[in-house]
């Protein structure tokens, strides 16, 4: 067996080394064929290898490789082996190349060549500034020479050209000859052509903008039946809202047709487009004035407030004029005009006196710590019942609301009806009558009083000083109050003054003049400037109607 072994032994090496040889060369083949060959290759050596015949071995041996001889009968013949490079390199740069992304075929003809340049030759010679590139094709490369007028008649034949299957590559060599005369001839022709179309369809575009005109005008008369629309709708500004709807829908509707008729359907949809940016654009600059336009819309349905109705906004306070689509009018209670935006309006804090007319004022009086309060609750309420503008119900009241140093403190709550009587005045004429009222049942109102306290050696020292003083002439007479008093009795003086007013008074507010200040009724004038402020012709539509319903 061993001698067997040692025989064939050279047989076995030599076979063995052919065998790696061919498989570095098949790697080496791998890197240099392009995928779809390496994988054919592949395929016949590996058959060839999976035979169970050696003969196999050596016949594709013989046609991929040949074996070096061998220097001597123990050493095995080893095929010469050539390392194929690391790096493929690299292709050639074309510069003004353009790829067609087809897949490229393997065994490309020069039929093939042919016919691709004679197809491009002839769709060149059918389009106007192309019949002056010259076209070659090798290898389904496709080289473009000649001249063109500008860059995109250039752009033109190189898109032309990758638009065929066979077309590898395009190498752009075109001259841009930038000639004036051949670029304002284009031009020219271009625009005579336009112009030549236009004239053709002058005719259909005379129809299209008479239909159109149909159209608007008819929307717009429909909108302008303003009585119809508020019959439909009460709330005015409703009303206007939908009619200015209908106008622009028939505006958009007589657009469509317009456009149909003359074929340029295309063009509406970029208008619309562009309308749509805009609109966005303008939105975000006019954020403002579209609140105010939401607001009174809000406000024209809820009908919050009425005209002449006496209210206050945000601490705003005035009698309403009217409510435009931009903001509210009110005339301020010293005469003079003031505009609320309607966003702040509807956003803010509403309080309407004329919408419950019957409100309460309020006033505080101080008696004697010594009078009994209720007793002056009397007098003061029997005082403000005599009163006209005082209504009996509810009934007016009042309250101790606080024991001070030397008094104690009265509220007294009076209700009138405001569409009767002036507030201000009302409440003014009700404290002058209430102080009278007590005054004249011996209730004082007294002033702040400081209590004085001596020590025992202060007050011997005052006894003992002498009544009547003579100092340079001057007689000095001192007077000790007594330690323990608390309250004053009010001098005769001091009764003597108040006569003396009362009858003053009474004289002055005897004349005409007095029974103005007494007068308790609204201020006419006020309201007469709010008159004038509604019956004036504005261009703005008032939203507040009397027939809306009101929240």
């Amino acid at each position: 067996m061993s001698i067997y072994l040692t025989q064939k032994m050279p047989t076995i090496i030599r076979r063995l080394a052919s065998i790696c040889g061919q498989l570095l060369l098949l790697l080496a083949l791998l890197c240099s064929l392009p995928a779809h060959a390496a994988i054919e290759d592949a395929a016949s050596i590996s058959a060839a290898l999976s035979g169970d015949n050696v003969d196999n071995v050596e016949a594709l041996d013989e046609d991929n490789a040949e074996p070096a001889p061998a220097t001597s009968d123990s050493v095995a013949e080893t095929p010469e082996i050539i390392e194929p490079s690391s790096e493929p390199d690299p292709p050639p740069i074309i510069s003004g190349e353009s790829t067609n992304n087809a897949q490229i075929e393997t065994t490309p003809t020069p039929q093939k060549d042919n016919d691709i340049r004679q197809r491009i030759t002839g769709i060149f010679s059918e389009i106007d500034g192309l019949q002056a590139v010259n076209v070659s094709v090798t290898q389904g490369v496709v080289t473009l020479t000649g001249e063109t007028p500008n860059e995109k008649k250039a752009q033109q034949a190189i898109n032309l050209t990758n638009r065929l299957t066979d077309v590898v590559t395009v190498e752009d060599r075109i001259n841009r000859t930038l000639d004036v005369q051949d670029n304002v001839t284009t031009v020219y022709q271009g625009l005579k052509a336009q112009v030549t179309n236009l004239v053709k369809a002058l005719p259909l575009l005379l129809v299209g903008i008479v239909l159109f005109a149909l159209v608007t005008w008819f929307g717009s008369w429909l909108s302008n039946r303003k009585n119809m629309w508020q019959r439909l709708t009460p709330n005015p500004f409703v009303a206007e809202l939908l009619a200015q709807t209908i106008k622009v829908i028939f505006i958009i509707f007589g657009l469509i047709l317009a456009l149909s008729l003359i074929g340029a359907e295309t063009v509406l949809g970029t208008l619309l487009g562009g309308a749509g940016v805009i609109g966005i654009a303008v939105g975000f600059a006019v954020k403002d004035t579209i609140e105010n336009y939401i607001a009174s819309l809000m406000l024209s349905i809820r009908q919050p407030f009425r005209a002449r109705d006496h209210i206050v906004i945000n601490g705003q306070e005035g009698i309403v004029v009217r409510l435009t689509s931009r903001a509210t009018i009110l005339m301020t209670l010293d005469g003079n005009q003031l505009r609320i935006p309607n966003a702040e309006v509807f956003k803010g804090t509403i309080l309407n006196y004329t919408k419950n007319p019957e409100r309460r004022f309020t006033f505080e009086l101080g008696v004697d710590a010594n009078d009994d309060p209720l007793a002056a609750i009397k007098v003061g309420l029997d005082a403000i019942h005599q009163l006209a503008f005082v209504l009996d119900e509810p009934k007016a009241i009042a309250v101790i609301t606080n024991v001070g140093d030397s008094n104690i403190i009265l509220e007294f709550q009076v209700w009138v009806d405001q569409s009767e009587t002036d507030f201000s005045k009302a409440r003014s004429i009700a404290i002058r009558e209430t102080k009278h009222a007590l005054e004249n049942e011996g209730f004082s109102l007294p002033e702040p009083i400081y209590r004085l306290r001596f020590n025992h050696k202060l007050e011997q020292a005052f006894e003992q000083m002498p009544q009547n003083n003579t100092t340079s002439g001057a007689t000095l007479t001192t007077t000790v109050p007594s330690a323990t008093s608390s309250n004053q009795v009010p001098s005769s003086t001091d009764d003597k003054d108040k006569e003396q007013a009362k009858a003053r008074a009474k004289t002055i507010l005897q004349g005409r003049s007095g029974s103005d200040v007494l007068d308790a009724r609204p201020d006419d004038k006020l309201m007469e400037k709010v008159e004038q402020e509604i019956a004036e012709n504005s261009d703005e539509t008032d939203l507040l109607n009397n027939n809306s319903p009101q929240e």
